[in-house]
C-alpha cells in the first residue's frame, strides 16, 4: 500500500475515532507531552532566547524523531501503517472536543445562565470571563471555533499529509507549545520567542487553506473573501487574522473589538464591519462550518498528496527519456 493511501485511510479513521470517541479524560497523549514539555522548561529556563530555542528544539525535535522511528518501524505493514496514522490523527485533532465545548456554553447562554457561560469558557479560550456579557461571550466562542479549527484540525493535517506522522506529532508539539509559552508573560517574554515565532511558521499554511475552505463551506462565500482581504491583516496575529475574518464573512457576523486576557484589555479592529453582531445561536453556526472545513482540509490533504505524486511521476519520467 503506497503513502497516499496509508494518509488516506489513517487520517480518515483517526478523525473518525474523533468524531466518535473525543479526546479521553485521562491519558491524553497531548497532555503527556505538556507535562514533558513543563519538565524541560524547569531544567532549561533562562531569561534569554537561546534558550528557549533550545526548550523548544529538544520537545520538537523529539517528538519528530518518535514519529518518524515509528513509521519507520511499521511501513512493512500496510495495515498497522494505517492504524499508526489514525492513532496519531486522533490524538493530534480536537474538533470533538472543540465543538462539544462551544456547544456546552451555548447551552448556558440559550437557558440565560451567563455565571455558567462564564464559568465555562476558560475551557476553550483564555480570555477573562468575567469582564464579557453574554454578546461578547458567544463572540469569543465564535472567534475560539474558528482559529481552533485551523490549529486543531486543519493544521496539523496539512502536516500530516505534506510528513506523514512525524508531521502531525510535530505541528501539534510546536502548537502545544506556543500555548504553554508562547504568550507575553513576564517568565516567557524572551523564553517563548522562539516557541511563537516556529508556532507562526508552522501555521501558515493550515490558516491559509482554512481560510479558504471556510470561504468555500460558508454561507457568503463572497463575503468571506471580501472580509479576508479587507481586515485579515488588521488582526495582531498572522495566522488568526485570515482564519477569522474568512469566518466571520462566511457567517455574516461581525468579530474582533475590545477583549481581555490574564488582566490585559486589546482593542482589536473589527473583522467583517458590515456583518452583525454575534448571538448565541451563531455558535452552532460556527461549529458545523467548522466540522465541514475539517472534511473539507482531509479531502484537499488526500487530492494534494496524489498530485504531488503524480508532479513526481512525471518529472521522473520526463528525467529517463531525456
Amino acid at each position: 500500500m503506497g503513502a497516499d493511501r496509508v494518509f488516506a485511510y489513517g487520517a480518515a479513521a483517526g478523525l473518525l475515532g474523533d468524531l466518535l470517541l473525543g479526546d479521553p479524560r485521562r491519558g491524553h497523549p497531548v497532555a503527556a507531552f505538556g507535562r514533558a514539555a513543563g519538565a524541560v522548561e524547569r531544567l532549561l529556563w533562562h531569561d534569554h532566547r537561546g534558550w528557549g530555542a533550545l526548550h523548544t528544539a529538544v520537545l520538537t525535535g523529539g517528538a519528530v524523531a518518535l514519529g518518524a522511528a515509528a513509521a519507520r518501524a511499521v511501513r512493512p505493514f500496510p495495515a498497522a501503517s494505517v492504524a499508526l496514522t489514525a492513532g496519531a490523527t486522533w490524538a493530534v485533532v480536537g474538533a470533538t472536543s472543540l465543538a462539544r465545548e462551544a456547544r456546552l456554553i451555548e447551552d448556558a447562554l440559550t437557558a440565560g445562565d451567563i455565571e455558567a457561560a462564564r464559568a465555562r469558557l476558560p475551557h476553550l479560550c483564555g480570555r477573562d470571563p468575567q469582564a464579557l456579557d453574554a454578546d461578547g461571550i458567544a463572540r469569543a466562542v465564535v472567534e475560539s471555533v474558528a482559529e481552533n479549527t485551523s490549529d486543531a484540525v486543519v493544521g496539523a493535517l496539512v502536516w500530516g499529509a505534506a510528513a506523514g506522522v512525524p508531521g502531525l506529532l510535530g505541528f501539534r508539539a510546536v502548537n502545544t507549545l506556543d500555548a504553554m509559552v508562547g504568550h507575553r508573560s513576564p517568565r516567557h517574554r524572551r523564553f517563548g520567542w522562539a516557541a511563537a515565532r516556529l508556532d507562526d511558521l508552522a501555521g501558515w499554511p493550515g490558516a491559509r487553506l482554512t481560510a479558504v475552505l471556510a470561504a468555500a463551506a460558508g454561507d457568503d462565500p463572497r463575503g468571506a473573501v471580501r472580509a479576508w482581504r479587507a481586515d485579515a491583516h488588521r488582526h495582531p496575529s498572522p495566522n488568526a487574522g485570515p482564519v477569522e475574518a474568512s469566518f466571520a464573512g462566511a457567517l455574516g457576523v461581525r468579530l474582533g473589538g475590545t477583549l481581555s486576557y490574564g488582566g490585559r484589555v486589546e482593542h482589536r479592529p473589527a473583522l467583517n464591519c458590515g456583518g452583525r453582531p454575534v448571538v448565541a445561536t451563531d455558535i452552532e453556526r460556527a461549529v458545523r462550518l467548522s466540522r465541514r472545513v475539517g472534511a473539507l482540509a482531509l479531502a484537499a490533504g488526500v487530492t494534494g498528496r496524489l498530485a504531488a505524486r503524480a508532479l513526481h511521476t512525471r518529472l521522473l519520467t520526463r528525467g529517463r527519456t531525456s
